[in-house]
């Protein structure tokens, strides 16, 4: 997912569509990536077990590097009766500046009962000038799992950036067995004032949500994660019927992951029953 940046030339609407399915089940003491389907640019690597054949951690590549004006990406996975996948990529996914035209993501998970998913991609950085809708729905049964995150930086921060034109729309839903348990909807223009009001952004590019989805959620649990606190930026912790929280808004990306990290090596063991191992795309 490391592309150079566009030329000015490149920013027009490429309308480059692709879409991923993936299905993890469960055989014996293995889980597999049971099947994959895919069309256009967006794959997933060769699933690899660096923590036993019990789950299993794919890598999913958009090998342009970067979703432009017109781009439509598509992803779905689903987590068989006691499946469990870890999925991420392999850097920032970068939303392009645009014309005119709406570059568009779509992704949706499905987790069995037994099953548990965790959904840790890197930062996603969008563009001066970019035009971004991102929609994210979670299907839960019975008494699956899902932790994931989002990681958002308005604008390169390395490069001094701002979010002076644009706009980034975003839609998010966590369901278990039909019962809504999470819903947000945020909008969010370029050099709008709102960005400065304390209960939006602050002035600050960067913010993140984690979202934790179990039946083993608990305030032991809560109270554990209030002892993490992030090295740079706010955080904060809310634990609501059958799912936790984690909210960061600062400066740096790199601090909102770390406190991410630290957050999941908390939240892992107790939703999932496995020490965190991290993936090893992070190292390289």
């Amino acid at each position: 997912m490391h592309a150079a940046m566009p030329t000015d030339a490149a920013v027009q609407e490429s309308n480059w569509p692709a879409w991923l399915e993936l299905e993890f089940q469960h055989r014996g003491e293995h889980s597999v990536l049971a099947a994959r389907r895919h069309d256009g640019p967006l794959v997933v690597q060769k699933p690899h077990y660096p923590e036993g054949d019990g789950i299993c951690h794919a890598i999913i590549v958009h090998p342009p590097g970067g979703i432009a004006g017109g781009d439509a990406l598509e992803m779905s996975a689903d987590l068989g009766v006691d499946s469990s996948a870890l999925l991420t990529t392999p850097g920032a996914t970068k939303w392009y500046r645009s014309a005119s035209a709406w570059a568009r993501q779509q992704i949706h998970f499905t987790v069995s009962p037994g099953a548990s998913l965790e959904w840790l991609p890197q930062e996603s950085i969008v563009f001066d000038g970019a035009r971004a809708d991102a929609h994210l729905a979670v299907e839960i049964k019975g008494d699956g799992a899902f932790i994931g995150w989002e990681i958002l930086c308005l604008g390169r921060t390395g490069s001094a950036e701002r979010f002076n034109r644009g706009q980034w729309r975003s839609h998010t839903t966590v369901k278990r067995d039909g019962k809504l348990l999470w819903f947000e909807r945020a909008r969010l223009e370029g050099n709008d004032r709102v960005l400065e009001a304390p209960a939006v952004m602050a002035g600050e590019p960067v913010v993140a949500t984690l979202l934790a989805a179990s039946g083993k959620l608990t305030p032991q649990l809560l109270a554990a994660c209030r002892e993490i606190t992030p090295l740079r930026g706010q955080g904060a912790i809310t634990l609501l019927p059958g799912l936790l929280v984690g909210r960061y808004l600062g400066g740096s990306s790199e601090a909102a992951k770390f406190y991410f990290t630290k957050l999941w090596q908390v939240i892992r063991p107790v939703l999932v029953g496995r020490v965190a191992v991290e993936p090893r795309i992070w190292r390289t």
